[in-house]
């Protein structure tokens, strides 16, 4: 399926690659690796976005005495970290599947965080009984799946949480996609960050491939998707039965 969704103009279906960011590589270094995730977390720090993504999952849990939240591809970790610091009660369990980010949230101090709990998990494949958490939460990562994984997660997220937030880029109509990767396309040859940030771009979903996607997950699930093209999209998903 086109990232574009089914209906997509012919020009949408050319701004989309399999190309896969640093992030995603075996073959990249380690250190290119945490630099841009380090860089990702002084961004949205800057930008006020983790405190947008904060106050997301704080308002779906909001009539949850002690949430237990589950983030999936955490990367930095700094929206659970301002879980913990906003919510008195909440617990999170901070995830990623990169050996590497796990190594670093469990050596800092969320990792140290009585409330927290840090590991391991293939977003894919939850290792957790069904209705583990009160909430999942994959944000910014989710553009990094292909179709056929992201099916799986959006399944895995329902299965373990009553509800499963998504948030990722937006994907702007083409005109303005196209001007987004022309200025970012000059960095991107020098600058990790901008590199990854130019494929993100490509592999962004639309609002028409997300309820696509859920359409198609079994058991069926019911998603409500909002989008903002200058900031971010939103899917907040649970299973019907």
């Amino acid at each position: 399926m086109p990232r574009g969704g089914p209906d997509a103009s012919c020009l949408d279906r050319l701004l989309q690659t399999d190309r896969l960011e640093f992030l995603d590589r075996d073959d990249i270094d380690a250190g290119v690796k945490r630099t841009v995730v380090e860089t990702l977390d002084r961004v949205g720090a800057m930008f006020g976005e983790h405190d947008r993504n904060v106050g997301l999952v704080l308002d779906e849990v909001a009539d949850v005495a002690d949430p237990r939240i589950l983030e999936l591809g955490a990367g930095h970790g700094a929206l659970s970290r301002r879980i913990l610091e906003q919510h008195p009660t909440a617990t999170v369990t901070v995830s990623d599947v990169s050996l590497e980010s796990v190594a670093a949230i469990a050596a800092s101090e969320l990792g140290r965080d009585p409330r927290a709990t840090v590991a391991v998990i293939d977003a894919t494949a939850i290792d957790a009984p069904d209705n583990s958490f009160d909430l999942a939460v994959f944000a910014l990562s989710f553009h990094h799946l292909r179709p056929e994984q992201a099916l799986q997660v959006l399944a895995e997220g329902t299965r373990v949480a009553d509800r499963f937030v998504v948030i990722d880029l937006p994907r702007p109509p083409s005109i303005l996609h196209i001007a987004r990767l022309a200025t970012m396309a000059p960095f991107a040859l020098f600058w990790p960050f901008a590199h990854d940030g130019l494929i993100s771009s490509l592999r962004a979903y639309s609002p028409s491939a997300l309820r696509a996607l859920a359409a198609l997950v079994d058991p069926p699930i019911e998603a409500q998707i909002s989008t903002n093209p200058f900031d971010r999209q939103v899917m907040v998903a649970r299973r019907t039965c």
